[in-house]
């Protein structure tokens, strides 16, 4: 089983590589507008970009590398590089499944390296809910935690993707308490993350109530999990074991969708806006529907794959600077002040959301300004 894990770890690097794996279907983002203001009466050398993450550490920047690789012996280096350059930046990064490292202790140094190589940087481990179904536990939630000295423990909702893997894990029954009760128990926060097709509003009401406090939504818009499934599937066998005949572009709930109904679930938690985030201008629109940080994978991996440490880099400086000019021409001096910027949330996505019973006007009125008054009193 563990070397079946590996070598699978290996494809789906390969494969995010040479493919386009992004969905068809759009965040939603463009159409949030933040309003301009004129008259800053700042300095842009004063906004400050700085963001608790996950009730911990401290952020220089709302941003995280969100969870990609590991498990095999070949992209070991990846991790140790993301994680490099995340601490220089003072950023987030996460590490792929490490299901093949719990399996097979001798592929843990593939992703202890992120630790080894950044040991002040945030660093999030990360389990499948499918596992947790098969019976992991709290055991092996620690283990993973241990392995890269983690500061928080995502855990990853792929029910799409296991539907279209040609090995997927489809059995998701009890998942939810075995998330309540990890949470529970784990020395380190959890994140509950989806992985492309976005979580949904009763599924962090849940999980908030019952004590969950950090959020990935990882929205539909991005990189899409059911898309590469099928074209592994595809690659191996000439053509997909089950084709996906369309849910690879169009289901799931668009991050913008997706990051509106977390808040509204979950007005006090984490809420990280991740699924096809590309510049500092679709962070700062996440931001301002009420995300507290954002989250980027696949540009990152393209870019230190393709063009190196310097590629990642220049990517990075790029889309903060991107997201501390719009703060500033919002007026904002600190980052989340973009929750009470004006904004208008107009097309498709406005429909989408009160097709879903959400109030627009008074989401934007009310419940951001709400959040936000809690964050500074906590």
């Amino acid at each position: 089983m563990s070397s079946n894990t590996a070598s699978r770890k290996l494809e789906h690097v390969k494969l995010l590589l040479a493919n386009k794996v992004e969905s068809g279907e759009s965040t939603l983002l463009e159409h949030v507008r933040i309003a301009h203001n004129p008259l800053p009466e700042l300095d842009l050398e004063e906004v400050d970009l700085s963001v608790e993450f996950c009730g911990g550490k401290r952020l220089k920047a709302p941003l995280m590398i969100t969870g990609m690789t590991g498990g095999h012996k070949d992209v070991a280096w990846i991790n140790e590089k993301l994680a490099m350059i995340a601490e220089e930046f003072g950023i987030a990064m996460g590490v792929g499944s490490q299901r093949a490292a719990i399996e097979d202790e001798s592929l843990a140094e593939t992703f202890a390296v992120a630790r080894k190589s950044a040991s002040k940087a945030v660093i999030v481990a990360n389990i499948g809910a499918p596992q947790l179904a098969k019976g992991y536990g709290l055991r092996e939630a620690e283990r993973a935690v241990e392995m890269v000295e983690a500061d928080a423990l995502a855990i990853h909702l792929n029910p799409g993707q296991e539907a279209f893997q040609d090995e997927g894990d489809t059995d998701f029954r009890g998942v939810m308490k075995k998330i309540i009760e990890i949470s529970s128990k784990l020395s380190v926060p959890v994140i509950v993350k989806e992985v492309g097709t976005g979580l949904s509003r009763h599924a962090v009401a849940a999980l908030y109530n019952a004590g969950v406090m950090c959020f990935d939504v990882a929205g539909l818009g991005g990189t899409n999990w059911i898309k590469a499934e099928v074209l592994r599937s595809k690659a191996r066998h000439g053509e997909p074991l089950r084709p996906a005949g369309g849910l690879e572009d169009l289901w799931g709930n668009p991050t913008a969708v997706a990051i509106v109904e977390a808040r509204l679930a979950a007005p006090k938690a984490f809420v990280l806006g991740s699924g096809g985030i590309r510049n500092g201008l679709d962070a700062a629109r996440a931001i301002a529907l009420g995300a507290d940080a954002v989250g980027m994978a696949l540009p990152a991996l393209r870019a230190l794959v393709n063009g190196g440490e310097d590629a990642l880099r220049k990517l990075l400086r790029a889309v903060i600077y991107q997201l501390k000019v719009s703060t500033f021409l919002a007026g904002e001096k600190r980052v989340l002040g973009l929750w009470r910027a004006p904004i208008s949330v107009g097309g498709r996505l406005r429909e989408e959301l009160e097709e879903r019973g959400v109030e627009v006007d008074r989401y934007i009125r009310v419940h951001r300004l709400r959040s936000l008054m809690w964050r500074l009193r906590g």
